[in-house]
């Protein structure tokens, strides 16, 4: 013991040192911006890349249960276009429909595969870090979405990582409509359940059941119309009843993601400019 209170004694002067140290550093990141800034996105490059490797060695020793699932959903997928093909091919007596519609349109966006790294469930402001960057096209306020519908949208972009705001998170607002109808509202989650999110605004005008599918509407430079969100479970009043509160089962499992895809948006805007373009030049006739 007496030991250890000379070498204390001998050193207090570093040890000072490095409490103030530790102190300033505190100081200078938490109170200015543009250092916190710096400081988040080099400490995201160094985290990334360790968890980046984690999640190479979790993908490894996994990649058999996976594989197994992508064939099976492949099978399903195979079996399900073709009896569509023929179901349609019956109807409109033209087999050359798989060439143009939907097909078509998707060519017009351009998809960034990425894995995940990191990902947060027990937060009320989740966050997840995907291995893609600004060195790959990613840029902030892209849509990030998988196999099983909506994700996020990218929030922080580095070179070679990028931070998403998931549908987990309080921030999150997503323009959302009821499949086939032209109903639409914003997705929000509350916090608790992970597979549990509420689309509010629906007018109280609006028709459908329960179960029907809720998917992106395409009114944002965000995402494209068609992504799935969920299933409607409960429908609730809002609190001001002027509108609809719709409980919804999430489609996309976030305990198990791993593969997404962020979407290039600028197809997206392109057309959002003309619309306002068009908005705007249309002004002087309304006003006459």
């Amino acid at each position: 013991m007496r030991n250890l209170l000379e070498f204390l004694a001998k050193f207090n002067h570093w040890f000072v040192f490095l409490i103030l140290e530790v102190i300033s550093m505190v100081l200078l990141f938490q109170y200015n911006s543009y250092q916190g800034s710096v400081w988040f996105s080099s400490a995201n490059v160094v985290a990334g890349q360790v968890m980046s490797w984690n999640a190479d060695i979790e993908s490894f020793f996994s990649m058999s249960k996976v594989n197994q699932e992508l064939t099976q959903r492949n099978l399903y997928l195979e079996q399900q276009v073709k009896t569509l093909s023929g179901k349609l091919t019956e109807v409109t007596r033209d087999s050359g429909w798989m060439r143009r519609g939907q097909f078509e349109l998707l060519k017009g966006y351009t998809l960034i595969p990425a894995k995940v790294v990191s990902n947060t469930l027990n937060r009320h402001d989740n966050l997840i870090t995907i291995d893609k960057g600004t060195a790959d096209g990613v840029a902030k306020d892209m849509g990030v979405a998988c196999g099983n519908g909506v994700v996020g949208i990218v929030y922080l972009a580095a070179s070679h990582y990028s931070v998403v705001i998931p549908v987990l998170n309080s921030e999150s607002n997503i323009s959302c409509q009821v499949r086939g109808r032209d109903y639409f509202g914003y997705l929000h989650w509350n916090g608790g359940n992970r597979k549990l999110a509420f689309v509010d605004d629906i007018p109280r005008h609006a028709h459908f059941r329960l179960y029907e599918q809720v998917e992106t509407s395409g009114y944002s430079s965000v995402f494209p119309p068609g992504i799935a969100v969920g299933k409607i479970l409960h429908v609730y009043n809002s609190a001001d009843g002027l509108s609809y509160r719709l409980q919804v089962e999430l489609s996309t499992d976030f305990a198990n993601l791993r593969d997404v895809c962020v979407i290039d948006n600028k197809p997206m805007l392109e057309r959002l400019e003309v619309l306002r373009a068009a908005q705007d030049s249309l002004k002087p006739k309304e006003e006459k």
